[in-house]
């Protein structure tokens, strides 16, 4: 597959947690760190300074609810953030969890789809 972006986030928002999931190159491949956090504020600037410092140029998320708009909001003016349909993210063989869903998301956004 043909790599569209180089670094790239999937969010996983829910009502108390927020899990993020990196994807980055590496010489051979790519590499994804997962991390969780709280939907404070305080917990939400340690998750955009983590993706700022993982270079992370692209975050994805599902608009779940109206939980989405704290991240969003936390993360628009630092880099692009997309709101994906569910369908969509959910479409590909294999992705019926929660932990898969997030990891597909950047997958699926940092390459040909």
């Amino acid at each position: 597959m043909e790599v569209l972006f180089d670094r790239v986030a999937g969010l996983d928002v829910g009502k108390a947690s927020l899990t993020a999931c990196v994807r980055t190159p590496r010489p051979r491949g790519r590499r994804g760190e997962t991390r969780t956090f709280k939907t404070t504020v305080c917990s939400l600037r340690v998750m955009r300074d983590w993706l700022i410092a993982s270079w992370v140029t692209i975050a994805a998320m599902e608009p779940t609810s109206t939980y989405w708009t704290a991240p969003f909001y936390c993360l628009e003016e630092v880099m692009e953030v997309w709101l994906l349909n569910a369908a969509h993210m959910k479409a590909g063989p294999g992705r019926k969890t929660d932990v898969k869903t997030r990891s597909g998301s950047p997958r699926c956004s940092s390459t040909a789809c």
